[in-house]
């Protein structure tokens, strides 16, 4: 046996201990396992890994200053395209977000036109493919729009949708859509007016990916049993071929602990009364008009995410995906570049509005 050189071991410790902290500045985490993946030996999905416990603040990401910070995340005031060019590539889970729509009228938080929108969109969505991590998503929420002077409708969104997947590289991993019982009749001209067009109800919600097996599990998702469906499982269900050619097994009658949902999100947003908007009248503070109710939000973070997952809003407005991420102990980042917003976004974390210089650039 070789005699061990003096001093080897303290300079393995003290290498261990370098390497332990070059690892904690790391915001990405290599789960243990893999989901969403091919399985060939195996027809039961592993659930989603969790993330490493080392995990740093979002906020040390950034530059410049955030506008605030909670233990968990950091808002920041300015343009969401050359903020995120700040963020290490591949270093976010899941982004989700709600941008202005192309409407026909101006709104007050901005809005680009439906001719130039795909360009004005395109610096957004090439940051946001850079940040993502391979097996991350890319959730957005789109309206659609009439055409000016016509009661025919615009195409922007689809055309937004094909630009995304084959220009920048995304997949579309399923198309959803947000049903919102709650929306009012418009444009009034064509709906309560001249009564030639229904009621326009259903947003679109893209759900993007780098890869084509983004992180997911529905599992975290499942939805109350319908009442036949409690029944069925009570009594048993006779194993057979229905006239429409599919094979329903004994496996039906299992018990999985609720439905899997479908891609039709019914979430109203009627929040006249919401906490958001008390707390904007106590302190006289405006709210953001166009607000995603928290329930569409929680809905995709959960699917897609685990605790301590970074989730990231490029079009914050009032911070509904933040403040859903912080309850759900989910790091977060989120931009907004009206600096009125940013403020009373404060609200929804027990924060005081303040006032705050948003860079344009």
């Amino acid at each position: 046996m070789k005699p061990r050189k003096k001093g080897t071991s303290k300079r393995k410790a003290l290498a261990l201990v370098s390497a332990a902290r070059n690892a904690r500045k790391l915001i990405r985490e290599k789960p243990s396992q893999k989901y969403g993946t091919r399985r060939r030996q195996s027809t039961i999905p592993e659930p989603m890994a969790l993330p490493q416990a080392a995990e740093v603040h979002p906020a040390a990401l950034m530059r410049p200053e955030p506008a605030y910070t909670t233990s968990l995340g950091a808002m920041v005031c300015g343009n969401a395209a050359t903020s995120m060019a700040a963020l290490p590539n591949e270093s976010v889970d899941l982004i989700l977000t709600s941008p202005p729509y192309a409407l026909h009228f101006k709104k007050e938080y901005g809005n680009a036109d439906k001719a130039d929108y795909l360009e004005w969109f395109r610096p957004f969505a090439v940051q946001m493919r850079r940040v993502l991590k391979p097996e991350g998503s890319f959730v957005l929420n789109i309206g659609g729009s009439y055409n000016a002077g016509s009661p025919t409708r615009s195409l922007y969104h689809f055309r937004l949708l094909i630009m995304l997947c084959d220009e920048i590289g995304f997949h579309l991993a399923q198309e959803c859509f947000w049903f919102n019982p709650a929306k009012l009749p418009s444009p009034a001209e064509w709906v309560t007016v001249r009564r030639v067009r229904i009621k326009d109800s259903v947003e679109y919600v893209w759900w993007l990916s780098k890869n084509q097996f983004p992180n997911a599990d529905n599992r975290q998702v499942l939805e109350e049993y319908s009442d036949d469906m409690r029944r069925l499982l009570k009594r048993g269900y006779r194993a057979k071929m229905r006239p429409s050619g599919h094979n329903i097994t004994h496996k039906f009658a299992q018990d999985h602990g609720g439905a899997i949902p479908s891609n039709l999100l019914e979430r109203g947003n009627n929040e006249s009364n919401s906490e958001y908007i008390k707390l904007c009248a106590e302190h006289g503070q405006k709210p953001h008009p166009a607000r995603f109710p928290a329930a569409l939000p929680e809905f995709y973070i959960k699917l897609l995410t685990r605790p301590g997952a970074v989730v990231l809003d490029p079009f914050a407005g009032s911070n509904t995906t933040g403040a859903v991420a912080e309850r759900l102990q989910r790091r977060w980042l989120s931009f907004e570049l009206e600096s009125k917003y940013v403020e009373n976004s404060r609200l929804r974390f027990g924060l005081a509005p303040g006032t705050a210089s948003c860079s344009r650039a």
